[in-house]
């Protein structure tokens, strides 16, 4: 919640919407041989109970709007992802995912049923973009508050 600000006919009070928040989850994962990339940044991993399976949070500024908690920070999207090889320096492959439609398409209308959801997210999220080959190492980002989310905001 922010300040109240003049708004037309009085003042508002705004929410801030403007952070976003992914989660990661691999399965088959190596720990002391690959890493997980995001904007060049190390995502801190944790195992689950499943046997290879490791989780993940990504907080990130998504968009810019006129009032916000952190005015200076600009948006931190497309995210990139790649999975960082640590024995050949490598990326082995990677995504990019998009805040919003890549195209700037704006939806008319509400999604009809989970289908159309699906849809509409799966074309935020393309296997392409990311680091060919030799890449540095990400960075490791010390998570003081979240020990188990990559926090982009604080990184900047």
């Amino acid at each position: 919640m922010l300040g109240r600000e003049p708004a037309a006919g009085g003042t508002a009070r705004y929410v801030d919407s403007s952070t976003d928040r992914l989660q990661a989850r691999v399965t088959g994962w190596v720990a002391e041989r690959y890493t997980l990339a995001c904007n060049g940044f190390e995502v801190p991993l944790v195992p689950t109970d499943t046997q290879g399976e490791h989780v993940g949070g990504i907080r990130f500024k998504a968009w810019d709007p006129p009032s916000a908690l952190h005015p200076t920070i600009r948006a931190q999207g497309p995210l990139v992802f790649d999975l960082y090889d640590r024995w050949t320096g490598r990326s082995l492959g990677g995504l990019t995912h998009h805040v919003v439609h890549p195209g700037g398409r704006s939806y008319d209308t509400l999604p009809v049923n989970a289908n159309e959801v699906e849809a509409r997210r799966r074309t935020r999220f393309q296997p392409f973009g990311h680091t060919p080959g030799p890449m540095a190492p990400p960075v490791a980002v010390p998570a003081r508050e979240a020990p188990r989310s990559l926090g982009l905001r604080r990184v900047g």
